[in-house]
């Protein structure tokens, strides 16, 4: 497993009067190599739950088990620089990540910061600008040069160009239109097939990450209420309006199929076009056995 979380609590201000709970009791386990979809309302915990991984927030009860390294209440952690360049994180908003005269200055100082030389550092930041479809001729502006999308992806590549084992995105879609989004999560698509990143990423959409996101966690009032594949999310879509999301409308479009035709053995379509692919099929089958009855 790349990630255990063991009975984890996180409480803000745990000592103050002002405490807040954001985690109770969290136990989940994240496979390498896979692409992790964690949704939930507003307030349900997400966020906390990705600093937990790279050691920005410590729990409060309970232990982080990222990798190779620990993280446990009451004891003292390990260095968290390693943790931190194997955890990539990527915050909401790129304006948090992007601060250099240059982009091609952002790229490199994540590299640079751990120790790698200039020259390899520069390398590593072609690699990322081209793992996340920007040009090079980007690398030479100011990051408020460039447009929204183009900062979303920069931010990322910001994080690819330390070349972590584990990428972590905090709503990478937000503020972006559904084209971008839809574009940029096909890129994380590509860097956990291709090129074996174990990715986490929270979001608001369900709906454009679930025919890509393998695994899923539903997040509702600091707990983890639900941990399974997108087979099972599916199965158990009726608890979603419970956590205050609303049921995708692709897991609708294939309930009804699924009702319709009998398909409750198949993997769910859930994509737009493998939804009308798989339509068009069954309306031709049917088709077909009009013509042989008639």
């Amino acid at each position: 497993m790349a990630i255990q979380l063991e009975h984890v609590s996180y409480t803000y201000d745990a000592r103050s009067l002002l405490r807040q709970t954001a985690l109770q009791d969290v136990n989940l386990e994240l496979a390498e190599g896979l692409l992790t979809g964690i949704a939930g309302s507003s307030g349900s915990g997400k966020s906390t739950l990705l600093q937990l991984l790279n050691g920005i927030l410590l729990p409060t009860e309970g232990a982080v088990r990222v990798l190779d390294m620990t993280l446990a209440a009451g004891k003292k952690p390990p260095k968290l620089a390693p943790l931190r360049r194997r955890v990539g994180l990527v915050f909401q908003f790129p304006e948090q990540q992007l601060f250099a005269e240059t982009l091609e200055k952002d790229l490199m100082f994540g590299p640079v910061n751990f120790g790698a030389a200039p020259e390899d550092a520069a390398a590593r930041a072609r690699k990322a600008l081209k793992q996340m479809g920007l040009s090079e001729g980007l690398l030479s502006r100011h990051p408020l040069q460039l447009s929204g999308g183009q900062r979303r992806k920069a931010a990322i590549a910001s994080v690819l160009a330390m070349d972590p084992d584990i990428l972590v995105l905090d709503e990478p879609g937000a503020t972006l239109d559904q084209i971008s989004r839809m574009e940029l999560t096909s890129l994380l698509h590509y860097l956990c097939r291709e090129e074996g990143k174990t990715i986490i990423v929270v979001t608001h959409h369900i709906d454009e990450l679930l025919p890509y996101a393998d695994r899923w966690v539903i997040m509702h009032e600091g707990r983890a209420v639900f941990h399974g594949t997108r087979r099972g999310l599916v199965d158990e879509a009726e608890r979603l309006p419970g956590c205050g999301l609303s049921i995708p409308q692709p897991i609708r479009c294939w309930r009804e199929l699924e009702a319709a035709y009998g398909l409750q053995a198949e993997e769910p379509c859930l994509s737009p076009s493998a939804l009308a692919d798989r339509m068009v099929r069954l309306a031709s089958a049917a088709a077909g056995k009009e013509r042989v009855y008639a």
